[in-house]
């Protein structure tokens, strides 16, 4: 992979960047707040006037600040740079916290928590897939078949990639965005049976054809994914297993 530092690249250096940023961002936050909790080295909860301040707060601050200076330099070096890497570190810091800010309350260490995780690592395969040169919105993504078959896959894939958020499997949307197949496969396949798409669409029959094709595939591989998490974001404050959202 080539870049440019002139700025004359196709804009890889500062997605590459961004990459980056996102990354470190994450793995350094995660050993910070490890340490907290484990209550070793000279970090501690910031707290100010009695009040928790989440490394979310920064993050937004950091996002909002690298999209306006994005904006403004109109995507010249080095200011291309400098925001895609505030926004890199906004974001991952944002993301690092998605289950607070969707549960309006601190389930960080909470099984729920584990949510923040798997967001994270959904951002880092798509971004990494985008430094990479995967872009499902080109001519590449349909084989090199012509400007028609563009245009006749990008509707069924777009519809597929939501029918799968629509189904709860969000995995399968991340890396089907990229990989069309994979969204096609999944936009067929049964729902999750906690998904707002079973419990409106499925009959009890379907509803339990579909739970119990969710528990084989948990059974399988739904433990493999948790102790991951557990690994990357520690073990959670309460051991109550919850139902993986992952296909």
């Amino acid at each position: 992979m080539h870049f440019d530092l002139d700025g004359a690249d196709n804009g890889n250096l500062p997605l590459f960047l961004l990459f980056l940023a996102f990354v470190l961002t994450f793995v350094i936050t995660r050993l910070i707040t490890r340490l907290i909790r484990a209550g070793r080295g000279p970090f501690k909860n910031n707290v100010r006037g009695g009040v928790h301040i989440h490394h979310a707060v920064p993050g937004i601050i950091l996002t909002i600040a690298g999209a306006f200076v994005s904006v403004a330099v109109g995507g010249s070096s080095p200011g291309a740079e400098i925001s895609a890497v505030m926004v890199g570190i906004g974001a991952s810091l944002v993301l690092d916290e998605f289950a607070l800010i969707l549960h309006l309350q601190d389930v960080y260490w909470s099984r729920e928590g584990q949510l923040s995780v798997q967001v994270v690592c959904l951002t880092i395969a798509g971004l990494g897939m985008t430094v990479l040169g995967v872009n499902p919105l080109t001519e590449s993504a349909t084989l090199n078949l012509g400007p028609l078959a563009l245009t006749v896959n990008l509707p069924i894939h777009i519809v597929s990639v939501l029918c799968c958020v629509g189904k709860g499997k969000f995995s399968t949307a991340a890396v089907g965005a990229f990989i069309p197949p994979v969204a096609w496969i999944g936009a067929i396949r049964l729902a999750r049976p906690e998904s707002r798409w079973a419990r409106r669409r499925y009959s009890p029959q379907k509803l339990e054809r579909a739970t119990a094709r969710a528990k084989a595939f948990d059974a399988r591989f739904g433990n493999w994914g948790l102790d991951v998490e557990d690994l990357v974001a520690g073990k959670p404050t309460d051991h109550t297993p919850a139902a993986a959202s992952r296909s």
